[in-house]
């Protein structure tokens, strides 16, 4: 299997691993905040705690990367796949900033449902993720991107309903803009697992 042919000390189906945790921590946590519907400074902490240890093992993975002659798959995959799953821990941490900014103190529905939505994509990628260590669960990968390329065109529904609801019925406008960030960035997560989802499928292909 092709994953014999790196050393055990760069071994990068165990960082990918790692940091695929971190997100699904994220995702857990935002979710967590979004029930609330107030975000505390230990909500913040908490969000940038993980985004900073997902910042460490994608460093940690370029570092190696250029470090290892023989690598597992190709290269720019390699760096393709750290970058992407480093952009869903980001693009996580950038919606509770932008929610502390605008001082979101109640539970909105549609954001719970986005948040629901991001937690199971993400825990779809963590699947796909962990079954690229073997050949033999090409299976499991094509399912879980199936299921990522489903909750990506659920997210872009939910999108343009919430974002009609609010021009519709909002009549402050700052609200309408508080908004419509956070819905539009909601969505954005869902693009980035999807496109996960594409750079796993480019190296399943490859390596087939």
């Amino acid at each position: 299997m092709f994953f014999n042919l790196i050393p055990k000390e760069f071994n990068f189906f165990d960082l990918f691993e790692k940091q695929v945790s971190y997100a699904v921590e994220a995702a857990a946590a935002f979710k967590e905040l979004t029930a609330k519907g107030k975000i505390d400074e230990q909500g913040i902490e908490r969000i940038r705690s993980i985004e900073h240890q997902g910042d460490d093992v994608a460093h940690t993975i370029i570092d190696q990367l250029n470090k290892t002659f023989i690598t597992p798959f190709d290269r720019e995959d390699i760096h393709a796949l750290a970058k992407e799953l480093d952009d869903v821990i980001d693009m996580i941490n950038t919606i509770v900033n932008r929610m502390m900014v605008y001082k979101i103190t109640n539970v909105n529905k549609n954001l719970v449902a986005f948040a629901s939505a991001i937690e199971e994509s993400v825990q779809a990628v963590a699947c796909m993720v962990k079954a690229m260590r073997n050949m033999k669960n090409a299976k499991a990968i094509s399912e879980s991107c199936v299921e990522i390329n489903r909750l990506e065109n659920v997210g872009d529904t939910m999108r343009d309903k919430v974002l009609a609801e609010l021009f519709d019925t909002e009549k402050n406008p700052i609200e309408v803009i508080k908004w419509k960030e956070i819905y539009q960035d909601s969505e954005t997560v869902l693009d980035i697992c999807e496109d996960v989802a594409h750079v796993v499928s480019s190296i399943m292909v490859k390596q087939a």
